[in-house]
């Protein structure tokens, strides 16, 4: 049986689609006879105490000689002293989702020293793994990685049968993604703001943890009631995976104004249950999202994001056409058994 290691900060239960992609693909490959071992590395990546990088780089020194090792980039990037002192006697490869220097609200320094940090240690890695082609992009031009070290497996994506959508006057809009500012909801509030007359029936559900930024949360509780926006909009916080398709069945439409993603799966769920998708966030989003089926608003564009959502609550036939062309565009996503034989592909490869 085939065995790799695989070392992840964090709690790899944690609802967010990094960690979804994670432990999707950890399962396809345990059904295709691979075993795993998990590594914990610790809490606090990308910014880890001394303590919690000391016993980082003590888990990776335990493994042994030749070990095949997978390291999620949200702590892969800060390791480059550790890659460096086992890159030669380790095959190490790392899955970097996006950048750690492209995460929005950075200051000038952290994103400096991310990027160099970032840079150093994939020197020491045998191959790359992102999930999209727009990262892929970003780690060849950024850190100066080879093509031909770099491979794309996109995330998966589960398809429910059909079902019908609800109808009525009030138009449902839902929102999944971490609480973050990177998320945008600041720009989404804005828009919605001037939708907000008597005759806007809409509602937003935002599904999405509170905690790992809990400034953030609180700035936005405070916009929403400065902009009289509390009795439209409802915070639901992190859900069980099991629960999130019940968001998608009651929406009409969804909506995220993200700043950045690496790859957005949250938006190819939406298209995978029918949905109307307004989104942004750079290359990867608009290489996501097919025409006819979603509405792309570049990033921080609150004019366009406007637009596209008077454009979809207050046209009953343009949400309908929009929904029949989700489930069109739905059919040709990849799914999660495909991304794991990918990535076994790869793992192979780098065994030899």
């Amino acid at each position: 049986m085939p065995c790799f290691y695989f070392a992840y900060p964090g709690d790899l239960d944690t609802p967010t689609g990094g960690y979804g992609y994670d432990r999707r693909i950890l399962d396809g490959l345990r059904a295709l006879g691979w075993r795993v071992e998990l590594v914990p590395l610790g809490d606090g990546f990308p910014f880890p105490n001394a303590g919690t990088m000391t016993a980082a780089g003590d888990r990776l020194a335990a493994l042994p000689d030749d070990a095949l090792v997978v390291v999620d980039g949200l702590a892969y990037g800060v390791l480059g002293e550790a890659a460096a002192a086992h890159g030669d006697r380790l095959r190490l490869i790392a899955l970097v989702h996006h950048p750690l220097c492209k995460e929005n609200g950075l200051d000038e320094g952290s994103a400096s020293a991310l990027f160099r940090s970032e840079q150093a240690a994939l020197q020491h890695v045998r191959h790359v793994i992102v999930t999209s082609p727009a990262t892929a992009a970003q780690v060849r031009e950024l850190f100066d990685v080879p093509s031909g070290r770099i491979s794309t497996i996109l995330p998966g994506t589960d398809k429910p049968e059909p079902y019908p959508r609800s109808s009525g006057e009030l138009v449902k809009l839902l929102s999944v993604g971490t609480i973050v500012p990177r998320k945008g909801y600041d720009l989404l509030f804005e828009a919605l703001a001037e939708l907000d007359g008597p005759d806007a029936g809409w509602r937003l559900d935002i599904v999405g943890g509170l905690d790992a930024d809990p400034a953030c949360y609180e700035t936005l509780l405070k916009q929403v009631s400065d902009l009289g926006l509390g009795a439209r909009v409802t915070f639901h916080g992190a859900v069980p995976a099991e629960r999130l398709p019940e968001f998608y069945r009651a929406a009409h439409v969804f909506v995220l104004a993200s700043r950045y993603e690496g790859y957005g799966m949250a938006y190819t769920e939406a298209l995978a249950h029918g949905l109307p998708v307004i989104g942004s966030g750079g290359g990867a989003v608009r290489d996501t999202l097919p025409e006819g089926a979603a509405l792309y608003c570049g990033t921080e564009n609150v004019g366009a994001l406007r637009k596209a959502l008077e454009r979809l609550i207050c046209h009953p036939q343009e949400r309908a056409k929009f929904e029949k062309a989700a489930r069109v565009a739905a059919q040709g996503l990849p799914n999660w058994q495909g991304a794991a034989a990918g990535f076994a592909e790869i793992l192979k490869g780098a065994g030899k």
